[in-house]
């Protein structure tokens, strides 16, 4: 076995940036059978550690981070041409896959969400533990949240973050951005944290901050996450061979959501329509996938222990069936567009200007 994956497998890595419920996706993925295999999600590079340590002859690592991208040359290194990781999105993986030989695949894994090494590091903006620029950009391209939260019209404001977010105090937030951005510009995580805690009364002792749903609702709509994952799952059962495997570890009910709704609909067990995911996986079709398990998998007491974060990881998992791809609409039906900010100057004139 190549050393790569020898140091992930046995967890020398650091344990922040360890996959959550690696263990059970890889033996859904079944990399003894050999042959390729995609990781979608690269980041640090675990999944693609242990699919190498377990018998799969190839791995593509894609992943949307230029910066993981990067960091991965000692592991292309080690891995005597058995791995390769390139910079994309979930929308790109049947042209990534169909270029680097990995198509058709024997398996695919994605880890939806922010990752730990994105948190983790101040400067990229996902976390307001550590004051950094206010950017959340995965692919750092683009539109910031900077962008976002200064030149969006509170209607749309209010919107990504009741929507994404799932936050019902979305009106009284935004009017405190409103107020604070006629003043200065919201360029700081930090700020942008004390603003949302101050409009919701503190943290009265809440276990979570208050400005956490408000952080992942903009991270979800300037990186258009909904909609990204709606294609990916797509391309993968393009990508996948008869016999192929796909494993999906969610950390968000949106995304979660998402992932079920595809898997039971391709698994001939749903067809009803559902306002959260993507309006064509109500198609009728023959069955693409057979699921793996009744329901969705979740961390054991002792991996939350060492990784907090891992308490709301859900995975789903698919074997691929014969049966011809579904046409697909891939946009969910109430996921927010990555738009650019309207060019209309914005409403800031007063607080509650947006509301009715």
């Amino acid at each position: 076995m190549v050393d790569v994956s020898a140091s992930a497998a046995s967890g020398s890595h650091d344990p922040r940036h360890a996959p959550v419920l690696r263990a059970e996706a890889i033996e859904a993925l079944a990399p003894e059978r050999g042959g390729a295999f995609i990781d979608g999600t690269y980041g640090a590079g675990g999944y693609s550690a242990t699919l190498l340590a377990g018998g799969a002859g190839f791995v593509l690592g894609i992943d949307r981070d230029p910066d993981a991208v990067a960091e991965a040359n000692a592991d292309i290194a080690a891995s005597n041409g058995r791995l390769r990781v390139v910079q994309g999105r979930f929308s790109d993986l049947e042209a990534l896959a169909a270029d680097n030989d990995a198509s058709p695949a024997d398996g695919i894994a994605f880890d939806f969400g922010v990752s730990s090494m994105q948190l983790d590091r101040a400067e990229r903006g996902f976390s307001f533990r550590h004051d950094g620029p206010l950017d959340m950009r995965m692919d750092q391209d683009g539109m910031s949240a900077a962008d976002f939260v200064n030149d969006a019209e509170p209607r749309e404001l209010a919107r990504v973050i009741r929507s994404l977010g799932e936050e019902q105090r979305a009106r009284r937030i935004v009017d405190a951005i409103v107020a604070a951005r006629t003043e200065n510009r919201i360029e700081r995580t930090a700020q942008l944290a004390d603003i949302v805690e101050q409009a919701l009364g503190g943290r009265r002792g809440e276990r979570t901050h208050p400005a956490t749903k408000t952080f992942q609702a903009i991270r979800m709509h300037i990186n258009d996450e909904l909609g990204e994952i709606a294609r990916g799952l797509a391309a993968a059962e393009r990508v996948l061979k008869p016999g192929g495997r796909l494993a999906v570890v969610s950390f968000h009910s949106l995304e979660d959501r998402a992932v079920k709704r595809f898997l039971n609909v391709r698994a001939g067990r749903d067809a009803s329509p559902s306002r959260h995911d993507p309006a064509a996986f109500v198609t009728k079709a023959a069955p693409t996938f057979r699921l793996l398990h009744r329901r969705a998998v979740k961390p054991g007491e002792a991996e939350i222990a060492v990784n907090p974060r891992a308490r709301s990881a859900r995975l789903r998992a698919a074997e691929r069936l014969d049966g011809a791809s579904f046409e697909v609409d891939e946009m969910p039906r109430n996921q927010s567009r990555n738009r650019k900010p309207s060019h209309r100057k914005p409403n800031n004139s007063k607080p509650g200007a947006f509301s009715r």
